[in-house]
């Protein structure tokens, strides 16, 4: 179910898609961003190039209640630069230092656009937090774990629970057993589809196929995609992996807020 933002509030959780270009942003199509509600809480989830102008559609940034960021490549995290300079130069400065959980390193990388060698700086908007396998953190009432997926670098997927409904989110990951079990029985499933078909001995990312057969093996109920790459359409993408997994299936859309 795709609901206008208007609409969310009576749902326990809800998914606005603020981004889902791979690996670079497009006209009208940011890189991987969403915007998570539940619980009371909401929370930027990755922040691809475009994703922070997104938000600002939909949501007040100096009263997220949280970051998470699934791994340190630029299509899903360089949107953390133009967070610091609204929150903390903008005039969008939040009450208290926003957390931010993210691999290891992700400060430090931040602090390196401006040319810092310490982040202590920007301790006075973003306060981070380093993920690992199983990181589990609770706001209000919702729940986000972190799992960690096949990718070329540290990265986890994420599982979000609220009163009773369940968000799993790939990141980017190639087929394993970790996302599987991330997305069991989830009640709808972001997943990424971003390639046509795997180079031999990688595995860092998913075919349509890949992300169907993801779906259909964890029990999900609906299946959304996203990050697709240049080697395929949305809308390609979206039929591939509709017939492998033979259920519900959705094209992320930058502006759709999807009830869980």
């Amino acid at each position: 179910m795709s609901l206008t933002p208007a609409l969310a509030a009576p749902f326990p959780l809800t998914l606005t898609v603020l981004g889902t270009a791979s690996p670079h942003p497009g006209p009208d199509r940011p890189c991987s961003g969403y915007l998570l509600r539940g619980g009371g809480a909401e929370v930027w989830v990755d922040a691809g190039p475009g994703t922070f102008a997104e938000l600002q559609r939909h949501s007040d940034p100096a009263r997220l209640t949280a970051v998470w960021i699934s791994h340190l490549h630029a299509d899903h995290n360089a949107d953390l630069l133009s967070a610091v300079y609204a929150l903390a130069y903008g005039g969008l400065t939040p009450d208290a230092p926003i957390p931010v959980y993210a691999p290891a390193g992700c400060a430090e990388r931040l602090a390196g656009f401006f040319g810092r060698a310490d982040t202590g700086f920007l301790k006075g908007v973003l306060d981070f937090r380093t993920l690992h396998d199983g990181h589990t953190v609770r706001y209000g009432g919702l729940t986000l774990t972190a799992r960690a997926v096949t990718h070329d670098v540290e990265a986890y997927g994420l599982r979000a629970e609220a009163d009773g409904r369940v968000l799993a989110y790939s990141g980017d990951s190639g087929p394993c057993a970790a996302l599987t079990e991330l997305a069991d029985a989830a009640d709808l499933f972001l997943c990424e589809a971003d390639i046509d078909a795997h180079r031999e001995g990688e595995q860092v990312h998913l075919t349509p196929e890949d992300a169907g057969r993801t779906a259909r093996a964890a029990d999900a109920r609906r299946l959304l995609v996203t990050h697709v790459g240049p080697t395929l359409t949305p809308g390609t993408a979206t039929a591939r992996a509709a017939a492998v997994f033979g259920g519900p299936t959705a094209t992320a859309r930058v502006g759709d807020t999807h009830a869980v």
